[in-house]
C-alpha cells in the first residue's frame, strides 16, 4: 500500500522536508508538533500550559485532516526539555483524552526546534 501525505491548513505547515502526517493503510503517523500558531507559523506567546495546549490542538487538527480525532491516537510521544513538568502535561492531557488512553512515552531532551520546551508526535488508527 502506498503512503499518502496528510496536510491541513488548520495545523502549522511543516518547517522542513516532511509531511504533517503520513497515512499507510489505516495507520497515520503524525509528525512532531511544537507550539506553533497555524496561521503565523510562529511559536505562540504564553505560559507552559498554553504551549502544551497548542501542541494538543495542533495534533487534533492533523488528526482531523486525516479524518479522525485525538481519540484515534494509539501511541503518543512527549518530548520535554524539563521532565519536571511532566505532571503538568498529565493534567492537561486528561482534559484532551478519555479512556482508553493511548500508550505513551515521555522523554527529556536537551533542546527542541525553535527553542521550545515541548513537542509531541503520535501514531493513530484512522480507517480511511
Amino acid at each position: 500500500m502506498p503512503k499518502q501525505p496528510i496536510h491541513t491548513d488548520s495545523a502549522p505547515a511543516a518547517i522542513g522536508p516532511y509531511s504533517q502526517a503520513t497515512r499507510a493503510g489505516d495507520t497515520v503517523y503524525l509528525s512532531g508538533q511544537i507550539p506553533l500558531d497555524p496561521a503565523s507559523g510562529e511559536v505562540i506567546d504564553g505560559d507552559f500550559e498554553s504551549r502544551v495546549r497548542r501542541v494538543f490542538d495542533n495534533l487534533a487538527a492533523v488528526c482531523r485532516g486525516a479524518g479522525g480525532g485525538l481519540d484515534d491516537i494509539c501511541k503518543l510521544n512527549v518530548f520535554l526539555t524539563d521532565l519536571g513538568r511532566f505532571a503538568e502535561v498529565n493534567a492537561i492531557m486528561a482534559e484532551y483524552f478519555v479512556e482508553p488512553y493511548p500508550a505513551r512515552a515521555a522523554v527529556q531532551v536537551a533542546a527542541l526546534p525553535k527553542g521550545v520546551d515541548v513537542e509531541m508526535d503520535a501514531i493513530a488508527h484512522i480507517p480511511g
